[in-house]
C-alpha cells in the first residue's frame, strides 16, 4: 500500500515534461566535455559502483557519460546459471514481482494491477499465450549494470514499440501510479522458446533517455506516436542463453513474461530483494501428467 509520502513524491511526475526532460538527459549524456570524467567519478562515488567488473576501468578512456553507464563487463563478472531447464536472470537490479498471471492480470503493488493486453499495446493475439503464465519485474536503479540479457534460447518472432509516458519506475511511483508499466514508453520483444511462448518488455522512464535492441539498434528516442510491430522469420533473430539482448540507458525495469506456468521459483528469486544478471531465476519442471 502506498504511503501518503509516496503520494506526494509521486504526484509532480503528473506534470513534468517527461519527454522534454529525457531528451535533454539524451544530449547531454553524449557530450564530449573536459566534464564528463570528472562527472563519472562523482557518480561513481555517489552510487557505490563496482568498477572492478568494468572491462575499461580507467574512467579517462569513457568519452561520454553514456559510454560509461552502458559500460561492458568482465567476461567472468556474471557467470550465467547452467542447466537444461534453469532459466537466468536477464538484468542486475532489485526483484519487485515474481507471480502467476491470473486471467491476463498481473500484478504491480499492492492495489495496483494491469493486464498483459495493455502491456503489450493492446494485441488480443500476442497477449493470449500469456493469460495464465508468470511474470517477474526487476527494477534496474542508476547503479546496476545496464545491459539485457537473454534468460534462455529463443528466436525472435516480434517487436513493439508503444509509445507513452515517462513517468519514473522507482518503488514510490510504481506503489502509487495506476498501470504505471502499461502507460510508460516500452519495447516488448517476443520469443519462441523450448519452454513456450516469452516476452521482455523495456520499459522506458524518465531520464532513461533511450532504449535499444542488438538487432535493432536504437528505438527511442525519437518518441513515436503510434505503436509500431515488426514481425521477424523465422531463425531469423535467434539468442543464445546470456546473449546480450538491449540496453538502457539510465536506470529503468524489465517486465519478463513466461507462457507456462510449469516453472518453479530459484531460492533467491525473492520479491524486495537485489539479484544480479545470470544468476538462476527459475527452473522449468513440466507436470508429468500433463495429457500428450
Amino acid at each position: 500500500m502506498h504511503t501518503l509520502k509516496d503520494t506526494l513524491k509521486a504526484y509532480p511526475f503528473y506534470l513534468l515534461p517527461h519527454h522534454l526532460i529525457s531528451r535533454i538527459i539524451y544530449r547531454l549524456t553524449r557530450i564530449e566535455s573536459p566534464w564528463v570524467q570528472p562527472a563519472i567519478k562523482k557518480f561513481s562515488k555517489a552510487f557505490n559502483i563496482n568498477l572492478s567488473e568494468a572491462k575499461i576501468q580507467n574512467l579517462n578512456e569513457f568519452k561520454t557519460f553514456n559510454e560509461f553507464f552502458t559500460r561492458e563487463l568482465k567476461p567472468d563478472a556474471r557467470p550465467i546459471a547452467q542447466g537444461e531447464n534453469i532459466l537466468s536472470c536477464p538484468v542486475d537490479g532489485t526483484i519487485s514481482q515474481a507471480q502467476s498471471i491470473t486471467q491476463g492480470q498481473m500484478i504491480q503493488a499492492k492495489q495496483h494491477s494491469y493486464s498483459v493486453q495493455a502491456l503489450l499495446g493492446g494485441d488480443n493475439t500476442l497477449s493470449t499465450p500469456f493469460q495464465n503464465g508468470i511474470f517477474s519485474t526487476i527494477y534496474l536503479s542508476p547503479r546496476d549494470y545496464h545491459r539485457i540479457h537473454m534468460p534462455c534460447d529463443a528466436t525472435l518472432t516480434h517487436q513493439i514499440y508503444i509509445p507513452g509516458r515517462l513517468f519514473s519506475v522507482a518503488p514510490f511511483t510504481v506503489n502509487t501510479i495506476p498501470g504505471l508499466f502499461a502507460r510508460n514508453e516500452r519495447v516488448a520483444a517476443l520469443f519462441d522458446t523450448k519452454y513456450g511462448r516469452m516476452a521482455m518488455v523495456l520499459v522506458g522512464a524518465i531520464n532513461v533517455a533511450a532504449i535499444e535492441t542488438v538487432w535493432d539498434g536504437l528505438i527511442t528516442p525519437p518518441a513515436g506516436k503510434s505503436i509500431q510491430t515488426k514481425t521477424y522469420p523465422q531463425g531469423q533473430v535467434s539468442l543464445k542463453k546470456g546473449d546480450e539482448m538491449g540496453r538502457f540507458n539510465m536506470g529503468s525495469t524489465i517486465v519478463w513474461l513466461m507462457e507456462s506456468q510449469d516453472f518453479k521459483w530459484c531460492h533467491s528469486t525473492i520479491p524486495g530483494t537485489p539479484t544480479r544478471m545470470g544468476k538462476a531465476y527459475m527452473e522449468y519442471q513440466p507436470k508429468k501428467n500433463k495429457k500428450a
